[in-house]
């Protein structure tokens, strides 16, 4: 997720949280299937017994639940103030961090298909190219945001997909939004305009590749859920396909743009820590992806959404104490309209979703 791969790892598996967290099957251990099957015996002769069980059964499902939240704020902070770290103690080069992510991604999503965490599904490659292409490009423009701007203004210029999504979904594929859902871009849109005036480490190439991030990011998101749709695939199926056809595209790609071998190349070198800490970024990336698919298959929308207003509130916070970034009075004002549009945004979204359920329900 879904729902929103890399310090943008999980920007690509965001656009299916939405789609994979409606209608998902009821997990194999919870209480009430446990009652209900027929395999299920004594709960008629010893319904203290059962009770017991579904108590102890309820305990561990939200013991899992928690572990998992937990997990996924932990590795989605992580790489991010990771990824920032390579780049401004190790010059680490961008595209390269980027295949090396895709590498680990790939062979992590090979060891849980191999254990049976998933399935995968056979797919035509010529159906996944363009979408292999946008992978590639969403994740190298906003690796390079995160490079060239400082963690406020990457976070906050990411809260800019929703508006252009919306734009891409009403121009191209004629969907429509009502007035209070758009009217919430427009806090967003402000407030990212004022942090990104008065950022005095303003970067003008930073805000280009911010920009060019934004907007492959929503085409690549848009197109997930398409494919998904199209294909009958989640997001772990997708990806096990993606990753090596974007590596691969990455391979060429790479040595037009980056050194390979000597000072700042992927194969220079690189000290021990160096090296340590970009498998231990890929390896943490890989962990985004895992975390976030357990998530969106575990838990409703709203706690998914809900917990990634958390998490982008905590990694903002953690910008500016971990790297001194300055805040000035109004950037704070443009973090918190910010943040007020995403939230406005997600509460009338869900209660919109639970209104056509409800419909659909009471249809005859």
């Amino acid at each position: 997720m879904p729902r929103r791969p890399t310090a943008e790892a999980g920007s690509r598996w965001e656009a299916a949280a939405e789609e994979e967290g409606k209608g998902r099957p009821r997990q194999v251990g919870s209480p009430t299937l446990r009652l209900e099957s027929p395999d299920f015996t004594g709960v008629a002769a010893r319904p203290r017994a059962g009770n017991m069980a579904s108590l102890v059964d309820r305990v561990r499902d939200n013991g899992r639940i928690t572990a998992g939240l937990l997990l996924n704020l932990l590795v989605s902070i992580c790489i991010v103030f990771l990824n920032k770290w390579i780049y401004v103690h190790h010059g680490f080069p961008n595209m390269s961090l980027t295949l090396v992510h895709f590498v680990v991604t790939w062979l992590g999503l090979y060891i849980c298909q191999k254990l049976n965490i998933f399935s995968p599904k056979s797919l035509p490659p010529s159906k996944l190219l363009l979408l292999a292409l946008s992978f590639c490009g969403f994740v190298v423009f906003t690796n390079l945001s995160l490079q060239n701007n400082t963690i406020g203004t990457y976070q906050l210029a990411k809260a800019m997909t929703t508006p252009v999504i919306i734009a891409i979904q009403t121009v191209y594929y004629k969907k429509t939004f009502s007035t209070r859902v758009q009217l919430t871009l427009i806090p967003i849109t402000l407030g990212v305009i004022l942090n990104s005036y008065y950022d005095v480490k303003f970067n003008f190439l930073g805000m280009v590749f911010a920009a060019l991030g934004v907007l492959v990011t929503s085409l690549y998101q848009v197109w997930v859920g398409a494919k998904q749709h199209e294909l009958q695939v989640n997001s772990m199926q997708l990806l096990y396909y993606q990753a090596p056809m974007s590596s691969a595209m990455l391979v060429v790609a790479v040595p037009f743009f980056e050194p390979m071998f000597g000072e700042g190349g992927i194969f220079g070198p690189w000290s021990v820590s160096a090296l340590v800490m970009v498998l231990l970024s890929g390896v943490i990336a890989f962990m985004v992806n895992l975390s976030i698919y357990w998530i969106i298959g575990n838990t409703s929308p709203v706690t998914y959404n809900m917990f990634g207003h958390f998490k982008f509130c905590i990694t903002l916070f953690g910008g500016y104490v971990l790297f001194k970034d300055p805040l000035s009075i109004n950037q704070g004002l443009g973090i918190l309209c910010t943040l007020f549009g995403i939230l406005t945004y997600t509460h009338f979204k869900l209660s919109e979703q639970e209104g056509n359920k409800s419909k659909l329900v009471q249809r005859p």
